[in-house]
């Protein structure tokens, strides 16, 4: 079992998240396993969300230059959908409600994605479902002895 690593400490100062609709269904693609607009978005600009990619996918050295980038709450986010309350409390404490509930949405809280789309965010919807279906995945996979280590 992955012990659960605290996504705050020592961390570089946090830099601002605004991006364009199109960039986060971009993302959202890149999450679902689009490895082109992975690829471009890191090329373009974007390089964290190109780097959240694979944190998602429990990449430990991905997950550190998020933190030592100043994205620790895209990492506090990954953490949260992981299921890990702390990450859910810090965020909330720091403003990230709106990353708060993604992460609450991709663990598949019914309650978040409703209230993403109660208040009009319908591309952080999506994007929270493609996050929740790389999470079950890899989760599915974990539990399935014969995928056991195979990533």
């Amino acid at each position: 079992m992955r012990k659960k690593k605290n996504p705050v400490k020592n961390v570089a100062p946090l830099k601002p998240l605004n991006y364009d609709v199109k960039v986060i269904l971009a993302w959202a693609e890149a999450i679902g396993g689009n490895k082109e607009m992975r690829d471009f978005l890191t090329a373009n600009g974007f390089e964290e969300l190109g780097m959240f990619c694979y944190a998602l996918l429990l990449k430990d050295d991905a997950r550190d230059w998020l933190k030592e980038n100043g994205y620790a709450h895209l990492l506090a986010l990954i953490h949260g959908v992981e299921g890990n309350k702390s990450a859910l409390d810090w965020l909330e404490l720091n403003n990230f409600k709106l990353l708060r509930v993604i992460a609450l949405a991709g663990d598949g809280e019914p309650a978040a994605y409703h209230w993403l789309e109660e208040h009009g965010y319908l591309e952080f919807h999506h994007l929270a479902k493609k996050i929740q279906e790389v999470k079950d995945e890899i989760e599915e996979n974990h539990n399935d002895m014969h995928k056991f280590g195979a990533d």
